[in-house]
C-alpha cells in the first residue's frame, strides 16, 4: 500500500446543509457547592463536567477547568498544570504560593493570575479555601504545550479591589449601568482588556435592590459567587431566549451562596438579582480573551 492509499483511509466528509452546525452536547447550567471545599482533606477538587459536554479530559468548558482547593492549617499542595493561564480567587484563609518567581503572600479575597510555569506549591497558614481556574482543557483539544510566557504574574490584592469598586460604585448606580464592575487586566492584554490572552474576569458589584438587566455572550461564564447576605435572595436567573420586553423565558435560577460557583452557558440570557439590604459580589471567569481576539464574543445586553 502507497503512502497516498493509507493517508486517504483517514478521509471522512459530510454534506454541508445536515452537518453545517454540528450536534455538540450543550453546555449545562450547573452549581457546585461550598460543602466539597468546606471540609475534608488538603485535596484538588476538580469541577469536572467532561462526561456531561464531552471532553476528552477534565473539563467545566470546553476550554477551561475549573477547581477547589481545600487547604488544612499548616498543610501545603502543588498543582502543576499543562496552561497558558491560571487565575487563583482566595475564597477564605490565609497563606502563600511558592512560584518560579518567588513567593507570593494571600489572604481571603485577594485574585493572582499565573501564566505557564514548572508547578506552584500553596500553603496555608489557617484553614483556607482557593478557586483556581485554567485554560488546560484548551490546550488538550489542540494538542499543544504551554511554551514561553505571554504575561507577567500579576497580583490583585483585596484593598484594591475593594478601592476600585469604591471608585465607580456611586457612578454605575447614578447611571444605572448594566454592569457596576471592574474588569481586571494586565499590560500584555490591554489591547483585549482581559486579564490574559485567554482568560476574561470581572469582579463585580451587584448593589443592594439592585437587578442588571439580561445580557449574553458567546464565551462560557465560570461564576464564583463572592459575597450575598446569608439567608437572602440574590440569584441569577438564566435562558436561552428572552421576549418582546427583554424578559428571559422559563429561566433557571442560580442562587449565589457564597464561595460557590455555577456555569452559565454560552449564548445564554442572564440577569442578576439582589432583593436584600446588602451588597452582593460576583467574579466571573471565562475564556473571552480569545472569542475577544478573534471577535467573535458577541456580547448583547436588554435596553429599556
Amino acid at each position: 500500500m502507497t503512502l497516498n492509499d493509507q493517508w486517504q483511509e483517514h478521509i471522512l466528509s459530510w454534506e454541508y446543509d445536515s452537518s453545517a452546525n454540528p450536534n455538540l452536547p450543550e453546555i449545562p447550567i450547573h452549581a457546585f457547592p461550598a460543602t466539597l471545599h468546606e471540609t475534608g482533606d488538603t485535596a484538588i477538587i476538580e469541577l469536572d463536567l467532561s462526561s456531561t459536554i464531552g471532553t476528552d479530559g477534565s473539563a467545566t468548558t470546553p476550554n477551561l477547568l475549573a477547581n477547589y482547593i481545600h487547604i488544612n492549617q499548616n498543610e501545603s499542595i502543588d498543582t502543576h498544570v499543562n496552561s497558558t493561564s491560571e487565575v487563583f480567587y482566595v475564597m477564605r484563609g490565609t497563606g502563600h504560593t511558592k512560584t518560579s518567581e518567588g513567593t507570593l503572600e494571600w489572604q481571603q479575597g485577594d485574585v493572582f493570575t499565573l501564566p505557564s510555569n514548572s508547578g506552584s506549591t500553596h500553603h496555608a497558614s489557617q484553614d483556607s479555601a482557593l478557586c483556581w481556574v485554567h485554560d488546560a482543557p484548551m490546550l488538550t483539544y489542540i494538542g499543544a504545550k504551554a511554551g514561553e510566557p505571554r504575561f507577567k504574574p500579576t497580583f490583585y490584592p483585596k484593598d484594591y479591589l475593594a478601592g476600585e469598586i469604591a471608585r465607580i460604585r456611586e457612578a454605575g448606580i447614578k447611571e444605572n449601568r448594566n454592569r457596576n464592575g471592574v474588569i481586571l487586566g494586565n499590560p500584555a492584554s490591554e489591547k483585549t482588556r482581559t486579564m490574559t490572552p485567554s482568560l476574561w474576569s470581572l469582579y463585580n458589584l451587584l448593589p443592594k435592590g439592585a437587578v442588571q438587566k439580561p445580557h449574553r455572550h458567546n464565551s462560557a461564564a465560570i461564576d464564583l459567587a463572592v459575597y450575598a447576605a446569608p439567608g437572602t435572595n440574590v440569584y441569577t436567573m438564566i435562558g436561552k431566549d428572552i421576549d418582546d420586553q427583554g424578559n428571559i423565558i422559563n429561566p433557571f435560577k442560580a442562587v449565589w451562596k457564597p464561595n460557590t460557583i455555577f456555569v452559565t452557558p454560552p449564548g445564554w440570557w442572564h440577569a442578576h438579582y439582589n432583593e436584600s439590604d446588602e451588597d452582593a459580589y460576583v467574579f466571573p471567569m471565562q475564556d473571552a480573551g480569545l472569542q475577544i481576539n478573534m471577535r467573535t464574543l458577541d456580547i448583547q445586553f436588554v435596553r429599556d
